[in-house]
């Protein structure tokens, strides 16, 4: 008995073991929580459809010993009389230690779910690309925050430097703005979709497939086959008819006849022309078809319809069609289309 009373700085022998044994079982207390934890949640995450519990068992499994042994360590030692600034140091790497910890479970998670957005986006390159960026950004954020608040816990000071952080920041973003402008509008295109890789824009006179989407600019293929270039914030700022999106097209035909037609003839005119759309069946749906004006050559219809498909040579075609079947029907009643003529009607006295 005499050895466990034995002193050694401050403390004897029976304290010392003691705030061992505490550090030891607080140890294999968090251990093992965190890897059952970590088993059951990964468990339960294989039987789920959602990607969020294979996130967070990702992160759950960046937990580093040496950070818990820390943690362990300073549960002991508050067993023990120890001097004011020992114990102040251990506080210290204890807050680091948890601060750190959080700061990796929070990266890890944060690289498996974009790894997860980057597997939904596989075909788009130039999205995995600027997903990429993000995380690198937001981990530097991440960890530039750990290390600040690691300083202040070890007593620094550290307002001097997040101000000139900050100072420093926005004379960046100043100098960078076009840049940053592009790069924010690139993370803005990946995130909302207005676009995606080969579809068909118009963007003010520019018609093109979207062939790349980069981090400052977006390439379109011309029709004509040359690329043509736009910033992406430019891009964003621009109205864009987005034809990729298009599932149906409306097509509105105008005919015009002569006014030498017969008011049966006129009758007729409206049926034949919706005979006429409505013989491609399922790939269109008839609207309608009126006699919709008297016009200085001719006496005009309007025919509406839909051609239930975004394909524009099907479209071409249906057209096409329902022009040479309404001429086949009017050439066998003998009602001629109207042309810009003027008819001079002369009087003797």
């Amino acid at each position: 008995m005499d050895f466990l009373s034995t002193v050694y700085l401050g403390n004897c022998v029976r304290e010392w073991m003691i705030s061992l044994a505490i550090a030891l079982v607080t140890y294999v207390v968090l251990r093992l929580f965190a890897v059952r934890a970590v088993v059951r949640l990964a468990a339960a995450a294989a039987r789920t459809r959602t990607k969020w519990d294979d996130v967070v068992t990702d992160a759950l499994q960046s937990t580093n010993t040496f950070l818990l042994l820390v943690i362990a360590a300073f549960a002991g030692a508050n067993g023990l009389s120890l001097p004011g600034q020992v114990m102040a140091v251990l506080r210290s790497a204890t807050i680091i230690a948890i601060i750190v910890q959080v700061g990796l479970w929070i990266s890890t998670g944060l690289t498996s779910w974009l790894a997860v957005r980057a597997a939904t986006q596989k075909d788009d390159p130039s999205a995995a690309m600027t997903m990429n960026v993000i995380g690198i950004a937001v981990r530097i954020a991440l960890w530039s925050v750990v290390f600040l608040l690691a300083l202040d816990n070890m007593g620094i000071d550290v307002t001097a430097l997040v101000a000139g952080l900050g100072i420093g920041g926005i004379a960046v973003a100043l100098a960078a703005q076009n840049i940053l402008g592009d790069l924010f509008a690139s993370v803005s295109i990946v995130l909302d979709k207005p676009f995606i890789l080969g579809d068909f824009l118009a963007v003010g006179d520019f018609l093109g497939s979207v062939e790349a989407i980069g981090l400052k600019t977006t390439r379109l293929r011309s029709l004509s086959g040359e690329q043509v270039v736009f910033s992406n914030k430019d891009l964003l700022d621009s109205r864009i008819r987005n034809y990729g999106r298009m599932y149906q097209r409306r097509v509105v035909l105008q005919i015009g006849v002569t006014y030498q037609t017969g008011r049966e003839g006129l009758k007729e005119i409206p049926e034949i022309i919706q005979k006429a759309i409505e013989e491609h069946g399922d790939h269109v749906r008839f609207d309608r078809c009126h006699l919709s004006s008297y016009d200085d050559s001719a006496i005009s219809f309007e025919a509406v319809y839909v051609v239930l498909d975004s394909d524009y040579a099907l479209h071409m075609d249906i057209k096409q069609a329902v022009y040479l079947r309404v001429h086949e029907q009017f050439d066998e009643r003998g009602i001629e289309f109207a042309y810009p003529t003027q008819t001079v009607f002369v009087e003797r006295s």
